[in-house]
């Protein structure tokens, strides 16, 4: 099936932000115990984190992970995780129904991050606390000394602050299951005086405020418009959540799933730029996608944990097996944000590492990459730069739910300064090939550098322990060629595809 696109120069959507591509850590399931940290594991540090772990992590190059919640922060006393280990109290976690052993907190946290190379996007209660929490909170993490909260770290044997600029006021505040729920207004001014509150600290601080939990809910856009109204001068950038599953086993209505985050964004950020013309602002608000993946295979065995044995420490909760059809998912997900780098500037794939997670580990055992690894390592390589838009001709196919899907999904990155163009490329198709005849317009000297492909004659292949490599990318020779401003390639059935190309 022949395709026609063009990617002009002159088009760009705007730049990618590095932090597109971060991540989640909550204290949920085996994310932290069993995850992170296990100490008594062969490649523990003195800390108690594992390397195994840590090298994939650093494999990903995730420039920031949010933390400690997700749900779990919105009952979560900070100062239970800090101090000394053996005085921390441990507390029942409502949210996952779990036992809390506060072996890690900010400080263990912290220390992580700068060992994975990457920077803490901190949450903080909004749910059962509010104002005074945040702001002793951030005196504790920034400031360097002098004061009750910030002597109190050095106390902790933590001589330097950890200089967190990036802050969530809240989580999901939308949603009838979190504790403390709250009425759109209400959340709203308080999420508005809670963030004047740290901004008078320090007026560089980034702040994400809590947009809907979904575009299903039943409150959606309105809101964003009721919370933006009270706090848009405060705030930096509004928070979306989404997750994709194939409950149906309707394998083209997955495939074209991630068409209803590009009608989530576009919505969104619609009722940002509304609220904007109605206060008469210059002010641009921004988005933050800092929850996305698939997530359903788990949900059964989460509610049978939950409802036989809770109160666990580290239980096996969310822990989704990751199949050959949800990379392709994956893949187009990322295509998603790519395509919205003008607004969406931080994402956060929920989660890294057991919970809804690219890594996968065994306590006392392993860690291997799971299918949905590759997509997002390779966006996360290849995908920093400027998003460019891609027009193709392609009817594609009729969906009830989705109206006209394209086969071909596809996004472009181009990094002027070191002379690349990614291409990251969906074949929906489940039979038969695409072959892609491109205009490069204005990129005439550019050469093909790789083309690497995921295909699977099963679209419910695994990767486990005892075969990691089950479901890996594949480098094709010769598929790409290039002439001038004219390139063409041939796409696999039913395949995932990163093609790179560089001038000179």
């Amino acid at each position: 099936m022949k395709i026609k696109f063009v990617m002009d120069k002159n088009y760009v959507i705007g730049d990618v932000d590095d932090r597109l591509y971060g991540s989640f850590i909550e204290h949920l399931g085996r994310a932290v115990y069993g995850g992170i940290y296990e100490p008594g594991h062969p490649t523990a540090d003195e800390e108690g984190f594992r390397k195994d772990v840590m090298d994939l992590v650093k494999e990903l190059q995730v420039p920031v992970v949010r933390y400690p919640g997700g749900n779990f922060v919105s009952a979560y006393d900070w100062e239970d995780g800090v101090g000394p280990v053996a005085d921390r109290p441990k507390r029942l976690d409502l949210a996952w129904r779990s036992m809390e052993p506060n072996l890690v907190g900010l400080n263990e946290f912290s220390s992580w991050c700068k060992k994975a190379d990457t920077e803490l996007m901190m949450a903080i209660n909004l749910g059962s606390r509010g104002i005074d929490a945040a702001r002793n909170i951030l005196e504790y993490a920034n400031h360097p000394g002098g004061s009750y909260w910030s002597d109190l770290r050095k106390s902790h044997g933590v001589k330097d602050p950890h200089g967190i600029k990036l802050w969530c006021l809240g989580n999901e505040m939308d949603g009838p299951w979190q504790v403390g729920h709250k009425e759109a207004k209400e959340y709203g001014r308080l999420a508005d005086e809670t963030a004047k509150a740290m901004k008078y600290y320090d007026k560089s601080l980034e702040l994400v405020v809590s947009g809907s939990s979904n575009g299903s809910m039943a409150t959606f856009p309105q809101w964003e418009n009721e919370v933006l109204t009270e706090c848009y001068d405060s705030v930096d950038y509004l928070s979306l959540h989404n997750y994709l599953n194939n409950r149906a086993d309707d394998l083209d209505s997955f495939l074209a799933a991630n068409l209803k985050i590009d009608r989530f964004i576009d919505t969104v950020v619609s009722t940002c730029d509304f609220v904007k013309g109605k206060k008469r602002s210059r002010k641009q608000i921004n988005l933050s996608f800092d929850e996305w993946n698939v997530w359903y295979h788990s949900n059964q065995q989460d509610k049978d944990i939950s409802d036989r044995t809770p109160w666990q420490v580290g239980p096996p909760l969310l822990e989704d097996i990751y199949n050959f059809e949800d990379a392709l998912v994956v893949g187009a997900q990322i295509n998603s944000l790519i395509r919205h780098a003008d607004r969406v500037k931080i994402g956060c794939m929920a989660q890294l590492v057991n919970v809804i997670a690219p890594i996968m580990t065994e306590n006392g055992g392993s860690a291997w990459r799971q299918t949905i690894f590759y997509p997002f390592l390779q966006a996360s390589l290849f995908g920093r730069g400027r998003s460019m838009k891609v027009i193709a001709s392609d009817d594609g196919y009729d969906h009830k739910d989705h109206g006209q899907v394209p086969w071909l999904d596809a996004s472009a990155v181009w990094n002027e300064e070191k002379g690349e163009i990614s291409l990251f490329l969906l074949n929906r198709n489940r039979t038969e090939s695409l072959n892609l005849d491109g205009v490069l317009g204005g990129f005439a000297g550019y050469a093909p550098v790789e083309h690497l492909t995921m295909v699977h004659d099963d679209i419910k292949a695994v990767n486990t322990a005892e075969k990691p490599d089950n479901v890996v990318p594949t480098a094709v020779k010769g598929s790409v060629k290039v002439e001038g401003e004219s390139l063409s390639l041939d796409l696999p059935p039913l395949s995932w595809n990163l093609v790179r190309l560089k001038k000179g």
